[in-house]
């Protein structure tokens, strides 16, 4: 059983967090500061803290890396915390990063909605250690699997905490690393809220990429029979894109059958 900390945010990081926590000692959680949620933007715990409070893990929640920071472990596990660690704190310890791509192929902040956004059959897990530059690390492991024509980036996200953990549990005993290739490296860019809009006389099947690229977390958004709406789930069918599930402006979700009831 190795002694570790984590640094996570998002519900990767959580769902990685509750993953090992059950197989090695989680010294400490490091995650990013409460922040605004929901309709009355009060403040909220992320993901990962949330996690770490109901395991009684104890949590670090710095609005600023620098060498004040101390953690109590020589290795530290990174799955989506959302901010670059410092070299003065790389130096100090092992850390390895939870990558949901095969890199050097979607480095950077969106990898999982930028593979299915780009229309990829394959992707996967890659844990490497954490340098100054971007993702760039040395690998010491990765595995493949489908992005199968009905999963979103939920589900994809799922699947990869699950990779991500047996992984470690081989690199964690005997970290080994081998450079990482810069041929062929692509960078998954932040998303933006162009990247939500559906433009209809787009290709059906791009049309569903986006879709399923950012749900159920984001929502790709568009008008509809005169209604400004969030799709969350669509499908093709006859080479055309029906929505099944959508979201009306300051309405719940609710099938589309549903939603055409309302506008008769």
């Amino acid at each position: 059983m190795a002694r570790l900390a984590v640094a996570a945010t998002a519900p990767l990081g959580a769902d990685v967090l509750e993953r090992l926590a059950a197989k090695h000692d989680v010294a400490a959680l490091l995650t990013r500061p409460d922040r605004p949620k929901g309709r009355g933007r009060r403040p909220g715990p992320p993901p990962a803290k949330e996690t770490a409070e109901r395991l009684g893990i104890p949590v670090l929640q710095p609005e600023r890396l620098d060498a004040s920071l101390e953690l109590p472990a020589d290795t530290i596990v990174v799955a989506a915390y959302g901010a670059l660690i410092p070299s003065v704190l790389l130096d100090r310890a092992l850390w390895l990063n939870v990558h949901p791509s095969l890199l050097p192929r979607w480095r950077g902040a969106a990898p999982v909605e930028r593979a299915i956004l780009d229309g990829d059959e394959e992707t996967g897990v890659t844990i490497h250690r954490t340098t100054a530059e971007l993702d760039a690390g040395p690998i010491a492991a990765q595995r493949a699997f489908p992005i199968g024509p009905e999963d979103d980036a939920g589900t994809v996200y799922a699947r990869a905490a699950e990779v991500a953990a047996d992984l470690l549990d081989d690199v964690l005993a005997e970290p080994r690393f081998t450079p990482q290739p810069a041929e062929g490296a692509t960078y998954a860019e932040k998303l933006t809220a162009a990247d939500r809009e559906l433009d209809w006389s787009r290709p059906p099947q791009e049309l569903l990429n986006r879709i399923r690229a950012l749900s159920p977390h984001i929502g790709a958004r568009g008008d509809l029979d005169g209604r400004r709406v969030t799709v969350w789930k669509a499908r093709l069918e006859d080479g055309r894109l029906v929505p099944v599930e959508v979201q009306p402006e300051g309405r719940r979700r609710m099938g589309y059958d549903e939603f055409l009831r309302g506008l008769q």
